[in-house]
């Protein structure tokens, strides 16, 4: 191996491109998700009646939701990068179960919110 292909500040070889690029990818994904989350959130906020409890509900979660998958994605890039450099397996991630258990508490108080009004 050749000193070139190792990076100070993270060790290990410098992964395929395609590789580093889909982690890449991944990353915006999240974020992307996050966004729309956020936007989703606001946009209940502001289009749901101020008397419906649900409707406030509703836009926390997705607030809340996306404020996580935002402070996530960075730490999770990071150890997906990191991982490959090493030559390990990709570390397992939390955020899929918590976003999966997010969205359908969101569906649930979506859901309500239709009955209710």
């Amino acid at each position: 191996m050749a000193s070139d292909d190792i990076k100070p500040h993270t060790g290990g070889t410098e992964p395929d491109y395609r590789f580093t690029l889909a982690n890449e990818r991944t990353f915006l994904a999240w974020l992307r998700t996050a966004l729309g989350l956020l936007a989703g959130g606001v946009a209940v906020h502001q289009l749901v009646p101020a008397s419906a409890t649900a409707g406030a509900v509703l836009a926390g979660l997705c607030v809340v939701l996306a404020a996580a998958l935002a402070a996530t994605a960075y730490p999770r890039w990071r150890r997906v990068q990191i991982a490959m450099r090493a030559g390990e397996p990709l570390p397992r991630s939390l955020m899929i179960v918590a976003l999966t258990g997010g969205l359908l508490a969101l569906t649930v108080a979506a859901a309500v919110l239709l009955v209710v009004s």
